[in-house]
């Protein structure tokens, strides 16, 4: 297995969606770490990376075969309040081979100085109750656990609440 120093984190672009998708077919599929359900296509992923406004953006992983190994996406909490223009939203998406392996944190270098150089003043992620590997990642990172939606998720009839977590970045 390739190690971590060996990929390559950089932005991604509408080039990337079949590998970001690709990547969330399988997350989705495990149907236990994400609120997501249903995987986009490659065509709605392209459609998605291409209409990303300039303080939005997904880093992605890849390695020395040119192939996604994970992402993570940075969006506005609310593309229509500009009460709220200084709040992203942040999710990490890591095929199961490659987690617990510091590729989540060397996205995550690549997302803050993003996120600092597009004014963010916090970041939120809501994750998963059940899922305690990624509350536990985000807690490393220096994220905080701010509230619950309870009941939030339902996946093949199984409900779970979603942890909220929040993240001041540095002025």
């Amino acid at each position: 297995m390739p190690t971590p120093s060996s990929l390559q984190i950089r932005q991604a672009s509408a080039r990337d969606a079949a590998g970001i998708a690709a990547v969330m077919e399988l997350i989705v599929a495990e149907r236990i770490h994400s609120a997501v359900d249903r995987a986009w296509t490659i065509d709605q992923e392209h459609r998605y990376l291409a209409a990303l406004s300039p303080r939005e953006a997904i880093h992605v992983a890849v390695d020395v075969a040119g192939h996604i190994v994970g992402f993570q996406s940075l969006d506005l909490w609310s593309p229509v309040l500009t009460s709220m223009a200084h709040v992203g939203q942040v999710g990490t998406f890591l095929l199961p081979e490659w987690r617990r392996r510091g590729v989540g944190h060397q996205l995550w270098q690549a997302t803050e100085a993003f996120a600092c150089n597009a004014e963010y003043r916090k970041l939120l992620i809501q994750v998963r109750a059940s899922n305690l590997a990624a509350q536990a990642f985000y807690r490393r990172l220096g994220f905080k656990e701010c509230g619950r939606f309870s009941l939030q998720v339902i996946v093949d009839g199984i409900a779970d609440d979603e942890i909220l977590m929040e993240f001041f970045l540095p002025d």
